[in-house]
């Protein structure tokens, strides 16, 4: 799960390099935690959460179909 999300987060965003996608399991769940460029997050996101709510349905979609529970989190740095 962790490619197919990299592939669709890396493919909307200007600075793909500064993806990074890191698995944390909470009980019973992975969460991908998502970085990104501070300029990118916007796109993710999208208007009003339109974007990040797909990727959500794409990624819980797909890993139900492998018998998994899946979400993903998009982790701001503070700098």
């Amino acid at each position: 799960m962790q490619e197919f999300l990299e592939y669709i987060v890396k493919g909307l965003v200007q600075k793909p390099e500064a993806v990074t996608i890191t698995p944390v399991e909470r009980g019973g769940m992975t969460l991908y935690e998502l970085r990104l460029d501070p300029g990118d997050v916007g796109k993710i996101i999208g208007r009003q959460g339109v974007t990040i709510n797909a990727i959500r349905s794409l990624l819980l979609a797909g890993s139900a179909k492998q018998g998994l529970r899946c979400s993903v989190e998009i982790v701001e740095d503070k700098r």
